[in-house]
């Protein structure tokens, strides 16, 4: 065929060394019968509670690789059979940690609430006694034995979560930031400073209380995809309609979908019509009508009419279920700004606690300081190492970015391409199902060398009828609509690029493009000039001829024009893309120059790529990498994954109800709407801007109290006041990217 015949065949970019694309952590070893076994873990609400539970998870006997997931409140584990779901919950425990299967999500849910409910508890009872200690410090009542007195109870309440951590890191040979907050506060009691003391611990626990709530609100965002299923469907079962709970819904059976009723599983409707409001899974904000035969997905809602539909897959299966999963393994994958804030994190907390202990020798052995000064100074420089701010920025952040896309039909598969998206230079794209619908249709059957119409669709439809590509389809619709009866054709083979030929009563026939006619050496002066004229009015054209053989000399039977309808929106959608920083947008097409340049110039496209093998587009995607390093390719997540594979970013249209696009792609556009992707390239960028503005700030906010507490002109709780007000700042910052 003329369109973009491409390759189904195995990934190039599959060989070592060939993919530009960022590097996804790779899986961890299983040991033979092993497997892995995903835990909820409450109240995990800051990084340091990672640290712990890899701390006390790593030295286990037969533990691989280790994921946790601090927005989705899960430990992934990977493990050898010897290792049970118990063992893994028990060592979580020693860390402090509640954990729990997957399936005990109720009772974990309620722990969790309590656990809340006794931290809010705790801490405003810190901070009513942190007041009073500062009220009797101010009023000068009841001496120094009063002011102590309501600060130990400050300090227990308020550091009634912290100190066991910091017991635990300790053990471990660990400085997180539950140890510098428990220096810091023993320190300054020692000092006789009880008032900074408390205030220490009242602002931290307070900063890990709201820190939590924000978590949670991201975490909350998330969960809210899994709310979309109910949780039983109706199902036609002889003559009775029962309710039944969806995981036991088998696949074949009929649903029946109330109006206002959500969608329980994937199906194809059987009988009735309704509007089908899809929001959930495609991003679509107008509802799509939907009559027998059409598709409908789970988690989508039901208009008016009542509709019954065949189940396709099963509850584990569904689309909705992909994207959820999805979803929650993109949130493990860090990108490269987590990664590094991480890997500066490691580094710049002993440092600073190194330097403390310096600060505290240096200054009186050196410069005949007063100890209590100088450690003083030591213990706000030890507040300051709190690297939360900076930590806590970057994944919540990603979480957001992501969560807000899939709610607008964009799967994304990880933080990583999130980033990567964002810093897009030039795009390349398929030209059926991108720019045009992808839905041909035959406009024009031209006879040749005296062949009448129906010899020429009777040779074409039964060649296409092997095919699945949208021209080989259209040819087909167009015969059977014109009731030409036409035979299956036999030793049938696909010429990736170029089109078909097959045997018809013995003889040798061939359906494709302009290339193959040369190849097939029946092409002519009158028929290159015809070819050309059609050409440049946007027509794929579809050449069909015997071929050459024994005893047959060949020739051309005739040609058919097929034109496809250009998106309503694609000429939008590109100029939407330069606007948001595309610089180059290229159409890379199997169809014939002329066309794909007609098209493009209707569309604003800068430059077309026509009569491309799928090895050619390769070498296209190749060369815009080459000059602009960020690039993206869009099609359909199958049937252009080589040239996918090679770019920076795969991304793939219409993927909702494919299940391989979904799968192969590294962007998912859950319906056809190229607009989608000018609009997750700016989420990106933002995403980009966010990240950066908060690690800045961040380490602004740090550099300028190191200054201040080496020169003495910052207190304690001016130091940790700072961290938490940073750290809230940046959390904010990052929650508006759900807007």
């Amino acid at each position: 065929m003329s369109e973009d015949c491409k390759d189904c065949g195995k990934h190039p970019a599959e060989q070592p060394g060939e993919s530009r694309k960022p590097e996804l952590p790779a899986s961890g070893p299983v040991a033979e019968g092993g497997g892995q076994t995903t835990l909820r873990v409450a109240g995990m609400d800051c990084p340091d509670e990672i640290a712990a539970i890899e701390r006390v998870l790593k030295p286990l006997a037969g533990v691989g690789e280790i994921k946790v997931n601090l927005m989705g409140g899960t430990a992934t584990i990977v493990h050898d059979k010897q290792v049970t779901s118990e063992q893994l919950i028990q060592a979580i425990g020693t860390a402090g940690l509640k954990a729990s299967t997957m399936d005990g999500n109720e009772a974990e849910d309620e722990h969790s609430g309590d656990a809340s409910r006794i931290r809010l508890i705790l801490v405003s009872v810190s901070g009513v006694f942190t007041g009073l200690a500062l009220l009797l410090q101010w009023q000068k009542l009841f001496n120094p034995y009063g002011k102590a007195a309501a600060a130990v109870i400050a300090i227990i309440a308020g550091g009634w979560f912290i100190f066991p951590k910091a017991i635990r890191a300790l053990r471990h040979f660990s400085l997180d930031m539950n140890v510098l907050m428990s220096v810091a506060v023993i320190g300054a009691a020692c000092i006789g400073e009880w008032t900074e003391a408390a205030a220490v611990v009242f602002l931290f626990s307070l900063s890990e209380l709201l820190e939590g709530y924000s978590v949670g609100r991201a975490h909350r965002a998330i969960q809210s995809l899994l709310e979309l299923t109910p949780e039983t469907a109706l199902v036609k079962r002889g003559d009775q309609i029962q309710e039944v709970r969806v995981e036991e819904v088998k696949v074949d059976e009929i649903l029946v979908i109330k109006s206002g009723a959500r969608v329980p599983l994937d199906g194809v409707v059987t009988s009735g019509e309704s509007a089908i409001n899809q929001a959930p899974i495609t991003g679509e904000s107008m509802p799509v009508e939907k009559k027998s035969g059409d598709t409908v997905f789970a988690g989508t809602i039901n208009g008016e009419g009542s509709l019954e539909a065949k189940v396709t897959k099963a509850s584990t299966d569904t689309t909705l279920a992909k994207i959820i999963k999805l979803v929650g393994e993109a949130q493990s994958q860090k990108a490269p700004s987590e990664k590094f804030v991480d890997r500066f994190a490691k580094i710049y907390t002993p440092a600073v606690f190194a330097v403390a202990i310096l600060v505290l020798l240096s200054g009186p052995l050196l410069f005949n300081g007063a100890w209590m000064e100088w450690a003083y100074r030591a213990l706000v420089l030890l507040v300051i190492a709190c690297p939360c701010a900076l930590v806590i920025s970057t994944p919540v952040s990603i979480v957001s970015g992501l969560t807000a896309m899939a709610r607008r039909g964009v799967l994304i598969k990880g933080g990583v391409f999130l980033e990567e998206i964002g810093k897009l230079k030039a795009l390349a794209v398929d030209k059926t199902g991108t720019i045009t619908e992808g839905k041909p249709r035959v406009q024009q059957v031209i006879p040749w060398n005296g062949k009448s119409e129906e010899e020429i669709l009777r040779v074409a439809a039964a060649i296409d009828t092997h095919s699945e590509h949208p021209l080989a389809q259209a040819v087909v619709k167009y015969a059977e609509e014109k009731k030409i009866q036409f035979p299956r054709s036999e030793n049938y083979q696909s010429k990736t690029g170029r089109g078909a030929e097959a045997q018809i009563d013995g003889h040798l026939f061939f359906v494709g493009n302009h290339r193959f006619a040369h190849e097939s050496a029946v092409c002519s002066d009158d028929l290159e000039k015809k070819l050309a004229e059609l050409e440049a009015q946007a027509m794929s054209v579809v050449v069909v001829g015997h071929k050459p053989h024994e005893g047959c000399k060949g020739e051309v039977m005739g040609i058919l024009t097929v034109a496809d309808t250009i998106r309503p929106n694609a000429a939008e959608a590109i100029k939407a893309l330069h606007a948001a920083g595309v610089e180059k947008v290229v159409m890379l097409s199997g169809d014939n120059q002329r066309t794909v340049d007609a098209i493009s110039k209707q569309v604003g496209i800068d430059e077309a790529k026509g009569d491309l093998l799928p090895d050619q587009k390769i070498e296209r995607v190749r060369e815009l990498l080459a000059k602009h390093k960020h690039v993206g390719m869009i099609g359909d997540g199958v049937n252009d994954a080589p040239a996918m594979a090679i770019a920076s970013i795969g991304i793939a249209m219409g993927a909702a109800g494919t299940d391989t696009a979904i799968e192969t792609a590294d962007i998912a556009l859950m319906q056809d709407d190229l607009s989608k992707v000018a609009e997750t390239i700016q989420l990106g960028r933002r995403t980009v801007r966010i990240i950066k503005a908060n690690i800045i700030f961040a380490l602004g906010v740090k550099a300028v109290f190191l200054v201040l507490a080496l020169l003495g002109h910052t207190s304690l709780w001016l130091a940790i006041l700072a961290d938490t007000g940073a750290t809230l700042v940046v959390i904010a910052n990052a929650l508006r990217l759900l807007k």
